[in-house]
């Protein structure tokens, strides 16, 4: 079975929003954080089979795997979920307060967010993918003006290779590392692109995974609604 990358009506389901995942039928053997995927500053070592590459990792992981298979295959679907990991979507309730600087040097205050559509994107240098949709986020930006405010925000990349692509890319937004700060406010952002939006009172409004021109018209259509 083959699924989409942020189209998978199983994770949907199940509520898993970040990948890796593992399922065997409805029951989720594993999460990123299970494997250890950690950006900077996140730590190493933490997931129960991390680290990912080492022998005894894979050898954890297979037992777990073939215990869940073996319990499920014997009708104990109860006993294979206990196993199993529970869903982490990653997501927040609502804008966590930020303490972060853009690169060109501006703070980014309450005032800045208030009152408006908040879109955060995380990103990286390294992920074609994201070229699209920080495209998109530039055209919604020139849509919507001060209506939106669009947050940039660079994970596992370079300083000085953030700063050459957003100088030569040239789109409206506000583009920013991912600091330890930001890291601790929206925890474990571990796939990217990953969209997340707020509403004018800071409520969540909408988590988008990947960068397909069904996504980001599933998120003009949210990002529409929020602005009516």
């Amino acid at each position: 079975m083959e699924e989409n990358y942020g189209s998978s009506e199983r994770a949907a389901r199940l509520g898993v929003k970040r990948y890796p995942a593992i399922f065997v039928d409805d029951v989720i053997v594993a999460t990123p954080k299970d494997f250890g995927f950690y950006a900077k500053g996140e730590g190493e070592g933490e997931g129960r089979y991390a680290p990912l590459k080492s022998e005894a990792s894979h050898r954890r992981f297979r037992a777990d795997l073939s215990k869940v298979i073996s319990l499920l295959l014997a009708g104990r679907t109860r006993e294979a979920s206990a196993l199993a990991a529970p869903a982490d979507t990653g997501e927040v309730a609502e804008l966590p307060p930020l303490s972060l600087t853009d690169l060109d040097g501006r703070p980014v205050s309450a005032a800045d967010l208030n009152d408006r559509v908040v879109l955060v994107d995380f990103w990286a240098t390294w992920c074609p993918p994201c070229r699209g949709t920080l495209a998109w986020l530039g055209s919604v930006k020139q849509k919507y003006g001060e209506r939106v405010v669009v947050l940039a925000l660079a994970v596992e990349s370079d300083e000085g290779d953030v700063r050459n692509l957003a100088r030569s890319l040239q789109l409206p937004l506000r583009w920013a590392m991912r600091t330890p700060g930001v890291l601790e406010a929206f925890g474990d952002v571990s796939a990217v692109p990953t969209l997340l939006m707020f509403d004018r009172q800071g409520k969540a409004a909408g988590a988008f995974y990947g960068s397909t021109p069904e996504i980001h018209r599933n998120a003009d259509a949210t990002l529409d609604t929020l602005l009516r």
